[in-house]
């Protein structure tokens, strides 16, 4: 007989959600971690990010609100303040988590976990030791850590990553150049400028967010731009030098020669899969690129071991990373019924924040897909007129012929909390007109989603 019936290494959302669930419906689990409970996403990912960002929109609204009738004298920004609220935050966080395994009586087995055969992990703690266990199961989510590409100098001192940007500053750098305009570099892009940093980002493609509708990356590269935020694109990075006064990046722009200095570099290329060290030798499971290749069920090629989350999705995000934990261990103990795999919502919580859901208009095209769109520029709603946080707009994608909603791009204030709706609708197939039923509320930013529909309704029409 195994010791448990579930091992779980990785304590992030992936598996410390998969490991209560198992619990839930009965399974004798355990979880192996070998650094905080939470995982990338509490401690160096998602929720100190959006905590930097709330202390910088603080400093933005007491700075830049004279023209609302509110003076503040004095406000400053205090970076060692601003780190050690990010820290509680965290830590409150993964404090949490570990008194929710507690409570499930999950034990949380604190070090590097190898697995060494079917059914077996080796778990080794920071001073050397090791122990054994045997599992009916194992499941892999040990994430994503940063990708550094082979540029010359990215490796050279200094030259962060996000894992080691929050760790913290102990002053506000004057000016810090990122490179990548994917979500990690906007947002860290935002939290700079806000504070008054000098900020220049550098993608490679034709704009930010590539993966994205293009009219969300062209609309953020303005507002970034109004808020002298230096936006390079179609730039590609040749090499980083170490100056008399930080850093300078040598890249060219759409063949031509450019240069920009700094007294930091972040790189914000993107995350690549963990699996270092995680199978002993002569146990090769089969790879999917740098991924790990699972099937349908989320099982890799060997027997007993499962993966979900960052190390083995194209996704990465953390919310995709639970659900799958939520569905392996489901389909382990025979319940068929989860959360639609194939309606993601992501996040981006820029300045307005961006949300987006199913197919952009442009996919649509791709695929073959009749579709319309519904679109409302927010300059006449009332929250956004108040607020005044830029251009903001929200899309609505449906088919042509059905009007069943396919996808939607809201770029506005609390987007990120307004996205569900449109997944939800998707998820159910559910049609604009049916969606235009529900009344939204007066004054409100999710006012202009009915008006989105109402064009979307009217195009349909046609």
């Amino acid at each position: 007989m195994n010791d448990y019936q579930l091992i779980v290494i990785g304590a992030g959302p992936g598996g410390y959600t998969a490991a209560l669930r198992a619990a839930k419906l009965g399974l004798k689990t355990a979880v192996v971690e070998a650094r905080e409970a939470g995982g990338t996403c509490l401690n160096r990912g998602c929720v100190p990010t959006k905590t930097l960002l709330h202390s910088s929109e603080a400093y933005k609204a007491a700075t830049a609100s004279a023209g609302i009738g509110v003076h503040v004298e004095g406000a400053r920004a205090d970076m060692g303040e601003i780190f050690a609220y990010k820290r509680h935050i965290s830590q409150t966080l993964s404090q949490g988590v570990e008194s929710l395994l507690k409570g499930a009586k999950v034990p949380l087995l604190h070090g590097r976990a190898q697995i060494t055969a079917p059914h077996a992990v080796r778990v080794t703690a920071s001073d050397g030791t090791a122990a054994d266990y045997t599992a009916d199961n194992i499941l892999v989510a040990t994430g994503s850590v940063p990708a550094r590409p082979p540029i010359p100098g990215l490796d050279l001192p200094g030259v962060m990553t996000s894992d080691e940007l929050l760790e913290g500053a102990d002053h506000l750098y004057q000016s810090i150049i990122i490179i990548g305009g994917g979500v990690i570099g906007v947002e860290f892009a935002t939290f700079y400028a806000e504070l008054g940093c000098a900020v220049t980002v550098i993608e490679g493609m034709d704009r930010l967010l590539p993966n994205m509708d293009r009219e969300l990356g062209q609309n953020l590269a303005l507002i970034l731009k109004k808020q002298n935020v230096q936006v390079f694109t179609s730039s590609m990075v040749k090499n980083v030098e170490k100056t008399a006064d930080g850093f300078t990046v040598n890249f060219t722009t759409k063949d031509a020669p450019n240069a920009a200095s700094g007294e930091a570099v972040l790189c914000a290329i993107g995350r690549k899969p963990y699996c270092e060290d995680l199978f002993a030798d002569g146990l090769a499971p089969e790879m999917n690129g740098k991924s790990l290749k699972v099937d349908g069920r989320y099982q890799t090629s060997v027997e007993g071991v499962y993966a979900i989350g960052d190390v083995s999705s194209r996704i990465q995000l953390a919310h995709v990373a639970a659900a799958q934990g939520v569905a392996c261990v489901e389909m382990l103990c025979g319940v068929e019924d989860h959360t639609n795999m194939d309606v993601v919502p992501s996040c981006i919580y820029c300045r307005p924040e961006i949300a987006v859901v199913g197919i952009t208009d442009a996919e649509a095209k791709e695929q073959g897909i009749p579709v319309k769109v519904g679109k409302c520029v927010m300059g006449a709603n009332a929250r956004t007129l108040i607020a005044d946080p830029g251009r903001s707009f929200m899309k609505v994608v449906a088919h042509a012929e059905s009007g069943e909603i396919l996808g939607a791009q809201l770029m506005c204030p609390n987007a990120t909390d307004m996205i569900s709706q449109l997944g939800e609708a998707i998820a159910n197939h559910m049609t604009a007109r049916q969606l235009l039923l529900a009344m939204r509320p007066h004054p409100t930013f999710e006012e202009a989603l009915s008006d989105a529909l109402n064009d979307l309704c009217a195009k349909l029409a046609k």
